[in-house]
């Protein structure tokens, strides 16, 4: 499927009080992830895991240099809930904490060999959810949602950069 990439041909495809939720990409989009979310954790359930404890597992597997602050950054969450979440998973046994020997305000995180482990054999169970919910479609369709995912995101960066640009004129 050949997608318009031309950005000065927007419609627009919301009037206000014209639409329905089940026509509200942003409603759908919710729903999707929750529906997401409550498999992934039903499912990881049996390593006593929930989606969001099993997330900083998995940026550990992902790159050795994982700091609280960064991890924060990265999933998009509040350093404070971080940090309750990674109570929990160091209860496990799954991670350890390191205070930087440079500054003490850096907490570096690092996986145990459990916690290693049990983020490999995640893995195939949060691809199982994710397959699971694209069942029925076509490669063609899985990719152009991709792209069209990635463009709304585009546009969603450059409506925050433009805003903050606004900001910094005033």
């Amino acid at each position: 499927m050949k997608l318009p990439t031309d950005s000065s041909a927007s419609i627009p495809f919301y009037v206000p009080g014209q639409y329905k939720p089940e026509q509200s990409l942003g409603y759908l989009m919710k729903k999707v992830i929750s529906s997401i979310l409550l498999e992934a954790d039903r499912r990881l359930a049996i390593f006593d895991l929930t989606y969001v404890q099993w997330l900083p597992l998995y940026k550990l597997v992902q790159d050795e240099d994982v700091t609280l602050a960064s991890l924060s950054r990265d999933l998009q969450i509040d350093p404070a809930a971080m940090s309750r979440s990674l109570d929990r998973i160091e209860l496990k046994g799954l991670i350890h904490r390191r205070r930087s020997l440079t500054d003490r305000r850096v907490v570096h995180l690092e996986l145990s060999s459990e916690g290693r482990e049990i983020a490999e054999d995640v893995k195939g169970v949060l691809a199982d959810v994710l397959n699971d919910h694209l069942k029925g479609f076509t490669l063609e369709e899985w990719s152009t949602m991709l792209v069209l995912l990635k463009r709304m995101l585009l546009n969603g960066d450059a409506l925050r950069e433009s805003a903050t640009h606004k900001a910094q004129l005033a």
